[in-house]
Protein backbone atom coordinates (compact mmCIF):
# COMPACT_ATOMS: atom_id res chain seq x y z
CA UNK A 1 0.00 0.00 0.00
CA UNK A 2 1.16 3.65 -0.42
CA UNK A 3 3.43 5.12 2.25
CA UNK A 4 1.10 7.25 4.37
CA UNK A 5 3.93 9.73 4.96
CA UNK A 6 4.25 10.47 1.24
CA UNK A 7 3.22 14.09 0.55
CA UNK A 8 0.60 13.99 -2.19
CA UNK A 9 1.18 16.56 -4.93
CA UNK A 10 -2.38 16.50 -6.23
CA UNK A 11 -5.88 16.56 -4.83
CA UNK A 12 -6.93 13.47 -6.81
CA UNK A 13 -4.28 11.28 -5.16
CA UNK A 14 -5.29 12.61 -1.77
CA UNK A 15 -8.99 11.86 -2.40
CA UNK A 16 -8.12 8.25 -3.22
CA UNK A 17 -5.55 7.44 -0.56
CA UNK A 18 -5.90 9.84 2.40
CA UNK A 19 -7.18 8.43 5.66
CA UNK A 20 -6.70 4.80 4.67
CA UNK A 21 -4.94 2.34 6.95
CA UNK A 22 -4.10 -1.21 5.95
CA UNK A 23 -6.75 -3.65 7.11
CA UNK A 24 -5.28 -6.33 9.45
CA UNK A 25 -6.61 -9.01 7.08
CA UNK A 26 -5.19 -7.18 4.05
CA UNK A 27 -8.46 -6.26 2.36
CA UNK A 28 -7.81 -3.91 -0.55
CA UNK A 29 -10.84 -1.68 0.12
CA UNK A 30 -11.94 -0.40 3.50
CA UNK A 31 -14.11 -3.05 5.19
CA UNK A 32 -17.53 -2.27 6.63
CA UNK A 33 -17.02 -2.72 10.36
CA UNK A 34 -20.64 -3.62 11.09
CA UNK A 35 -20.30 -4.03 14.82
CA UNK A 36 -21.89 -2.18 17.70
CA UNK A 37 -19.08 -2.91 20.13
CA UNK A 38 -15.46 -4.06 20.29
CA UNK A 39 -13.83 -6.72 22.49
CA UNK A 40 -10.72 -6.75 24.70
CA UNK A 41 -7.90 -9.22 25.10
CA UNK A 42 -8.28 -8.92 28.86
CA UNK A 43 -10.32 -7.00 31.42
CA UNK A 44 -7.39 -4.69 32.11
CA UNK A 45 -7.30 -3.65 28.47
CA UNK A 46 -10.95 -2.59 28.67
CA UNK A 47 -10.12 -0.58 31.76
CA UNK A 48 -7.23 1.14 29.99
CA UNK A 49 -9.41 2.05 27.02
CA UNK A 50 -12.23 3.47 29.10
CA UNK A 51 -9.76 5.52 31.15
CA UNK A 52 -8.07 6.83 28.01
CA UNK A 53 -4.74 5.28 28.93
CA UNK A 54 -4.82 3.14 25.79
CA UNK A 55 -6.24 4.13 22.41
CA UNK A 56 -8.66 1.74 20.81
CA UNK A 57 -12.27 1.23 19.81
CA UNK A 58 -14.94 0.68 22.44
CA UNK A 59 -18.40 1.31 20.97
CA UNK A 60 -19.31 2.37 17.44
CA UNK A 61 -21.21 5.44 18.60
CA UNK A 62 -17.91 6.62 20.06
CA UNK A 63 -15.79 5.61 17.08
CA UNK A 64 -15.62 3.02 14.31
CA UNK A 65 -12.81 2.30 11.79
CA UNK A 66 -15.00 2.76 8.69
CA UNK A 67 -16.51 5.99 9.97
CA UNK A 68 -13.15 7.31 11.12
CA UNK A 69 -11.54 6.70 7.73
CA UNK A 70 -14.27 8.70 5.98
CA UNK A 71 -13.87 11.59 8.43
CA UNK A 72 -10.07 11.49 8.12
CA UNK A 73 -10.27 11.61 4.32
CA UNK A 74 -12.48 14.72 4.41
CA UNK A 75 -10.22 16.34 7.02
CA UNK A 76 -7.20 15.70 4.79
CA UNK A 77 -8.97 17.25 1.79
CA UNK A 78 -10.04 20.34 3.73
CA UNK A 79 -6.53 20.82 5.11
CA UNK A 80 -4.63 19.90 1.95
CA UNK A 81 -1.39 21.87 1.54
CA UNK A 82 -2.58 24.99 3.34
CA UNK A 83 0.18 25.66 5.87
CA UNK A 84 3.42 26.55 4.05
CA UNK A 85 2.79 23.80 1.54
CA UNK A 86 2.20 21.30 4.33
CA UNK A 87 -1.15 19.74 5.30
CA UNK A 88 -3.04 21.71 7.92
CA UNK A 89 -4.01 19.50 10.89
CA UNK A 90 -7.81 19.11 10.86
CA UNK A 91 -10.00 16.79 12.94
CA UNK A 92 -13.48 15.69 11.92
CA UNK A 93 -16.38 13.55 13.12
CA UNK A 94 -18.73 11.81 10.72
CA UNK A 95 -22.38 12.55 11.46
CA UNK A 96 -25.70 10.98 10.51
CA UNK A 97 -26.64 14.01 8.37
CA UNK A 98 -25.62 17.55 7.55
CA UNK A 99 -28.13 18.79 10.11
CA UNK A 100 -26.52 16.57 12.76
CA UNK A 101 -23.18 18.17 11.88
CA UNK A 102 -24.62 21.67 12.32
CA UNK A 103 -26.25 20.63 15.61
CA UNK A 104 -22.94 19.25 16.90
CA UNK A 105 -21.23 22.49 15.89
CA UNK A 106 -23.76 24.66 17.71
CA UNK A 107 -23.97 22.47 20.81
CA UNK A 108 -20.20 22.34 21.26
CA UNK A 109 -19.50 26.05 20.74
CA UNK A 110 -22.56 28.02 21.91
CA UNK A 111 -24.36 28.51 25.21
CA UNK A 112 -27.50 30.22 26.45
CA UNK A 113 -27.41 33.94 25.65
CA UNK A 114 -25.14 33.58 22.63
CA UNK A 115 -26.19 34.77 19.19
CA UNK A 116 -25.32 33.67 15.66
CA UNK A 117 -24.68 36.23 12.93
CA UNK A 118 -25.55 34.86 9.52
CA UNK A 119 -26.70 36.03 6.10
CA UNK A 120 -29.52 35.89 3.60
CA UNK A 121 -30.32 32.71 1.71
CA UNK A 122 -29.31 29.72 3.80
CA UNK A 123 -30.29 26.11 3.38
CA UNK A 124 -33.87 25.82 4.65
CA UNK A 125 -32.97 23.33 7.38
CA UNK A 126 -30.23 25.61 8.73
CA UNK A 127 -32.63 28.55 8.71
CA UNK A 128 -35.35 26.60 10.50
CA UNK A 129 -32.89 25.31 13.12
CA UNK A 130 -31.80 28.88 13.91
CA UNK A 131 -35.31 30.34 13.84
CA UNK A 132 -37.39 27.67 15.53
CA UNK A 133 -35.26 25.32 17.63
CA UNK A 134 -32.18 27.16 18.90
CA UNK A 135 -34.27 29.89 20.63
CA UNK A 136 -35.58 27.15 22.95
CA UNK A 137 -32.00 26.87 24.22
CA UNK A 138 -31.60 30.64 24.55
CA UNK A 139 -29.60 30.97 21.32
CA UNK A 140 -30.86 33.27 18.57
CA UNK A 141 -29.80 34.34 15.10
CA UNK A 142 -29.26 37.76 13.53
CA UNK A 143 -29.53 37.87 9.74
CA UNK A 144 -27.70 40.59 7.81
CA UNK A 145 -26.30 41.11 4.34
CA UNK A 146 -22.79 39.84 5.04
CA UNK A 147 -21.70 40.60 1.47
CA UNK A 148 -21.39 44.18 2.76
CA UNK A 149 -18.45 44.37 5.25
CA UNK A 150 -19.82 47.58 6.77
CA UNK A 151 -23.15 45.92 7.60
CA UNK A 152 -21.35 42.92 9.04
CA UNK A 153 -19.22 45.12 11.29
CA UNK A 154 -22.22 47.22 12.29
CA UNK A 155 -24.00 44.06 13.44
CA UNK A 156 -20.98 42.98 15.50
CA UNK A 157 -20.68 46.40 17.11
CA UNK A 158 -24.39 46.59 17.88
CA UNK A 159 -24.62 43.25 19.69
CA UNK A 160 -21.72 41.90 21.77
CA UNK A 161 -23.75 38.74 22.44
CA UNK A 162 -22.88 37.53 18.94
CA UNK A 163 -20.60 34.54 19.45
CA UNK A 164 -20.44 33.00 15.99
CA UNK A 165 -20.43 34.13 12.37
CA UNK A 166 -22.01 31.33 10.36
CA UNK A 167 -21.61 31.44 6.59
CA UNK A 168 -22.74 29.29 3.68
CA UNK A 169 -21.02 30.14 0.43
CA UNK A 170 -22.20 29.70 -2.26
CA UNK A 171 -25.56 29.95 -0.52
CA UNK A 172 -28.60 27.79 -1.15
CA UNK A 173 -30.44 28.40 -3.49
CA UNK A 174 -29.62 31.92 -4.71
CA UNK A 175 -25.87 31.25 -5.06
CA UNK A 176 -25.01 34.40 -3.15
CA UNK A 177 -21.37 34.38 -2.04
CA UNK A 178 -19.62 36.08 0.84
CA UNK A 179 -15.95 36.95 1.17
CA UNK A 180 -14.63 34.26 3.52
CA UNK A 181 -11.27 35.94 4.16
CA UNK A 182 -12.73 39.39 4.84
CA UNK A 183 -15.43 38.06 7.19
CA UNK A 184 -12.93 35.85 9.01
CA UNK A 185 -10.53 38.73 9.57
CA UNK A 186 -13.40 40.90 10.77
CA UNK A 187 -14.70 38.21 13.07
CA UNK A 188 -11.28 37.57 14.59
CA UNK A 189 -10.88 41.28 15.37
CA UNK A 190 -14.03 40.99 17.47
CA UNK A 191 -13.10 37.62 18.97
CA UNK A 192 -15.82 35.61 17.21
CA UNK A 193 -16.00 31.98 16.07
CA UNK A 194 -16.20 31.56 12.28
CA UNK A 195 -17.98 28.53 10.84
CA UNK A 196 -18.62 27.69 7.19
CA UNK A 197 -20.96 25.30 5.40
CA UNK A 198 -18.84 24.14 2.44
CA UNK A 199 -21.36 21.67 0.98
CA UNK A 200 -21.99 23.41 -2.36
CA UNK A 201 -18.31 23.99 -3.08
CA UNK A 202 -16.68 20.82 -1.68
CA UNK A 203 -13.04 20.94 -0.50
CA UNK A 204 -11.93 20.47 -4.11
CA UNK A 205 -13.31 23.86 -5.15
CA UNK A 206 -12.94 25.81 -1.89
CA UNK A 207 -11.03 25.39 1.36
CA UNK A 208 -12.35 27.74 4.07
CA UNK A 209 -9.62 26.77 6.57
CA UNK A 210 -7.20 28.51 4.21
CA UNK A 211 -8.72 31.82 5.30
CA UNK A 212 -8.65 31.13 9.04
CA UNK A 213 -12.17 29.72 9.51
CA UNK A 214 -12.49 27.76 12.77
CA UNK A 215 -15.03 25.13 11.74
CA UNK A 216 -16.33 23.62 8.50
CA UNK A 217 -19.39 21.43 8.05
CA UNK A 218 -20.66 19.42 5.09
CA UNK A 219 -23.71 17.49 4.15
CA UNK A 220 -21.75 14.51 2.82
CA UNK A 221 -25.00 13.33 1.24
CA UNK A 222 -24.31 15.67 -1.65
CA UNK A 223 -21.19 15.97 -3.81
CA UNK A 224 -18.86 14.13 -1.44
CA UNK A 225 -20.89 10.93 -1.74
CA UNK A 226 -21.80 11.88 -5.29
CA UNK A 227 -24.29 9.12 -6.00
CA UNK A 228 -27.24 9.76 -3.69
CA UNK A 229 -26.77 6.44 -1.91
CA UNK A 230 -26.51 7.59 1.71
CA UNK A 231 -27.24 10.37 4.18
CA UNK A 232 -24.40 11.90 6.15
CA UNK A 233 -22.58 14.93 7.45
CA UNK A 234 -19.22 15.91 8.87
CA UNK A 235 -18.15 18.43 11.54
CA UNK A 236 -14.52 19.60 11.17
CA UNK A 237 -12.28 21.86 13.22
CA UNK A 238 -8.64 22.94 13.18
CA UNK A 239 -8.26 23.30 16.96
CA UNK A 240 -7.29 19.67 17.57
CA UNK A 241 -7.37 19.99 21.36
CA UNK A 242 -10.93 21.34 21.24
CA UNK A 243 -12.05 18.75 18.70
CA UNK A 244 -10.65 15.86 20.74
CA UNK A 245 -12.08 17.34 23.95
CA UNK A 246 -15.34 19.28 24.04
CA UNK A 247 -16.36 18.53 20.44
CA UNK A 248 -15.78 14.79 20.85
CA UNK A 249 -17.80 14.75 24.06
CA UNK A 250 -20.73 16.45 22.31
CA UNK A 251 -20.41 14.16 19.29
CA UNK A 252 -20.43 11.10 21.54
CA UNK A 253 -23.28 12.18 23.80
CA UNK A 254 -25.66 13.65 21.18
CA UNK A 255 -25.66 10.32 19.35
CA UNK A 256 -25.68 11.91 15.92
CA UNK A 257 -22.94 9.64 14.62
CA UNK A 258 -22.97 8.07 11.17
CA UNK A 259 -22.91 4.31 10.55
CA UNK A 260 -20.42 1.94 8.88
CA UNK A 261 -22.57 1.26 5.80
CA UNK A 262 -23.07 4.92 4.87
CA UNK A 263 -19.41 5.63 5.66
CA UNK A 264 -18.31 2.85 3.28
CA UNK A 265 -20.39 4.32 0.46
CA UNK A 266 -19.03 7.80 1.22
CA UNK A 267 -15.39 6.64 1.17
CA UNK A 268 -15.77 5.07 -2.25
CA UNK A 269 -17.72 8.05 -3.61
CA UNK A 270 -15.05 10.52 -2.51
CA UNK A 271 -12.33 8.75 -4.45
CA UNK A 272 -13.70 10.22 -7.68
CA UNK A 273 -14.50 13.68 -6.29
CA UNK A 274 -11.96 15.55 -8.42
CA UNK A 275 -12.95 14.04 -11.77
CA UNK A 276 -16.66 14.26 -10.95
CA UNK A 277 -16.48 17.94 -9.98
CA UNK A 278 -14.53 18.82 -13.12
CA UNK A 279 -17.35 17.38 -15.25
CA UNK A 280 -20.11 18.87 -13.08
CA UNK A 281 -18.51 22.30 -13.30
CA UNK A 282 -17.93 22.21 -17.04
CA UNK A 283 -21.56 21.26 -17.61
CA UNK A 284 -22.85 23.89 -15.19
CA UNK A 285 -21.08 26.70 -17.02
CA UNK A 286 -22.54 25.58 -20.34
CA UNK A 287 -26.04 25.30 -18.87
CA UNK A 288 -25.74 28.76 -17.27
CA UNK A 289 -24.70 30.31 -20.59
CA UNK A 290 -27.64 28.59 -22.32
CA UNK A 291 -30.11 29.97 -19.77
CA UNK A 292 -28.62 33.47 -19.95
CA UNK A 293 -29.49 33.68 -23.61
CA UNK A 294 -32.97 32.17 -23.38
CA UNK A 295 -36.02 34.36 -23.92
CA UNK A 296 -38.04 32.60 -21.15
CA UNK A 297 -35.48 33.26 -18.40
CA UNK A 298 -35.56 36.50 -16.43
CA UNK A 299 -32.44 35.89 -14.32
CA UNK A 300 -29.69 33.31 -13.96
CA UNK A 301 -27.95 32.89 -10.61
CA UNK A 302 -24.56 31.41 -11.41
CA UNK A 303 -21.38 32.83 -9.99
CA UNK A 304 -19.38 32.06 -13.12
CA UNK A 305 -21.33 34.61 -15.15
CA UNK A 306 -20.31 38.26 -15.37
CA UNK A 307 -23.93 39.13 -14.56
CA UNK A 308 -23.63 37.68 -11.05
CA UNK A 309 -22.75 40.34 -8.46
CA UNK A 310 -20.46 37.97 -6.56
CA UNK A 311 -18.42 36.73 -9.50
CA UNK A 312 -15.21 38.45 -8.33
CA UNK A 313 -15.46 36.92 -4.86
CA UNK A 314 -16.03 33.47 -6.34
CA UNK A 315 -13.06 33.81 -8.69
CA UNK A 316 -10.84 34.72 -5.74
CA UNK A 317 -11.78 31.94 -3.32
CA UNK A 318 -12.99 29.06 -5.51
CA UNK A 319 -11.21 26.87 -8.05
CA UNK A 320 -14.36 26.99 -10.22
CA UNK A 321 -17.81 28.56 -9.72
CA UNK A 322 -19.29 25.13 -9.10
CA UNK A 323 -22.11 22.84 -10.22
CA UNK A 324 -25.12 24.66 -8.72
CA UNK A 325 -27.27 27.36 -10.26
CA UNK A 326 -30.80 28.71 -10.08
CA UNK A 327 -33.03 30.54 -12.52
CA UNK A 328 -36.03 32.86 -12.40
CA UNK A 329 -38.49 32.19 -15.19
CA UNK A 330 -40.43 35.13 -16.65
CA UNK A 331 -43.66 33.19 -16.26
CA UNK A 332 -43.13 32.71 -12.51
CA UNK A 333 -44.41 29.71 -10.59
CA UNK A 334 -46.68 28.36 -13.31
CA UNK A 335 -43.88 28.49 -15.88
CA UNK A 336 -41.63 26.61 -13.46
CA UNK A 337 -44.23 23.91 -12.92
CA UNK A 338 -44.71 23.50 -16.65
CA UNK A 339 -40.98 23.31 -17.27
CA UNK A 340 -40.40 20.70 -14.59
CA UNK A 341 -43.35 18.60 -15.73
CA UNK A 342 -41.98 18.49 -19.28
CA UNK A 343 -38.53 17.16 -18.32
CA UNK A 344 -37.67 13.84 -19.94
CA UNK A 345 -34.12 13.15 -18.72
CA UNK A 346 -33.34 15.59 -15.92
CA UNK A 347 -34.70 14.52 -12.54
CA UNK A 348 -37.42 16.25 -10.51
CA UNK A 349 -36.32 15.93 -6.90
CA UNK A 350 -34.71 17.73 -3.97
CA UNK A 351 -31.09 17.27 -2.87
CA UNK A 352 -28.06 17.80 -5.08
CA UNK A 353 -24.65 16.51 -6.00
CA UNK A 354 -25.59 13.26 -7.74
CA UNK A 355 -24.42 12.20 -11.20
CA UNK A 356 -27.75 13.12 -12.79
CA UNK A 357 -29.11 16.64 -13.20
CA UNK A 358 -31.60 17.47 -10.43
CA UNK A 359 -34.19 20.25 -10.41
CA UNK A 360 -36.39 21.45 -7.58
CA UNK A 361 -38.69 24.31 -6.63
CA UNK A 362 -37.27 25.71 -3.35
CA UNK A 363 -40.34 27.73 -2.31
CA UNK A 364 -42.47 24.59 -2.12
CA UNK A 365 -39.72 22.08 -1.31
CA UNK A 366 -36.38 22.81 0.37
CA UNK A 367 -37.46 26.19 1.80
CA UNK A 368 -41.14 25.45 2.43
CA UNK A 369 -40.70 26.01 6.18
CA UNK A 370 -39.24 29.50 5.70
CA UNK A 371 -41.99 32.19 5.86
CA UNK A 372 -42.78 33.68 2.44
CA UNK A 373 -41.79 37.22 3.40
CA UNK A 374 -38.38 35.99 4.50
CA UNK A 375 -37.95 33.86 1.41
CA UNK A 376 -38.70 36.78 -0.88
CA UNK A 377 -36.41 39.07 1.11
CA UNK A 378 -33.63 36.51 0.63
CA UNK A 379 -34.33 36.23 -3.12
CA UNK A 380 -36.13 32.87 -2.95
CA UNK A 381 -39.19 33.75 -5.00
CA UNK A 382 -42.08 31.52 -6.04
CA UNK A 383 -40.66 31.29 -9.56
CA UNK A 384 -37.15 30.23 -8.59
CA UNK A 385 -35.89 26.85 -9.87
CA UNK A 386 -32.72 25.33 -8.40
CA UNK A 387 -30.57 23.08 -10.57
CA UNK A 388 -27.80 20.69 -9.59
CA UNK A 389 -26.10 20.14 -12.93
CA UNK A 390 -25.14 16.52 -13.45
CA UNK A 391 -22.56 14.60 -15.45
CA UNK A 392 -24.63 13.61 -18.45
CA UNK A 393 -23.46 14.66 -21.89
CA UNK A 394 -23.92 18.41 -22.04
CA UNK A 395 -25.78 18.21 -25.35
CA UNK A 396 -28.42 15.98 -23.74
CA UNK A 397 -28.84 18.21 -20.69
CA UNK A 398 -29.37 21.31 -22.81
CA UNK A 399 -31.67 19.49 -25.25
CA UNK A 400 -33.91 18.34 -22.40
CA UNK A 401 -34.03 21.79 -20.81
CA UNK A 402 -34.67 23.44 -24.15
CA UNK A 403 -37.63 21.24 -25.03
CA UNK A 404 -39.03 21.66 -21.50
CA UNK A 405 -38.99 25.45 -21.93
CA UNK A 406 -40.92 25.40 -25.22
Amino acid sequence: MPDQQLPYSGFGSLAIHAGHEQDPRYAHLTPIYATSTFVYDEAEQGMRRFSGEEKGYIYSRWGNPTMDEAASKIAAMEGFALANGQPLPVKGYLQSSGMAAISALFMSTLKTGDKILSHYSLYGGSQELMDRLMPDFGISAIIADLRDPDKAEAALKADPAIRMIYIETPANPTLQCVDIEALTQLGKRYGKIIACDNTFATPYLQQPFKYGVDFVIHSTTKFLNGHGTSIGGVFLGRDIEFMEGKAYKVHKMLGGNSNPFDAFLLINGMKTLEVRMDRHCFNAMEVAKFFEGHKSVARVNYTGLASHPDQAITARQMRHPGAMLSIELKGGLQAGIQMMNRLRMCTRTVSLGTCDTLMCHPASMTHYSVPREKREQYGITDGLIRISVGMENIEDIIADINQALQ
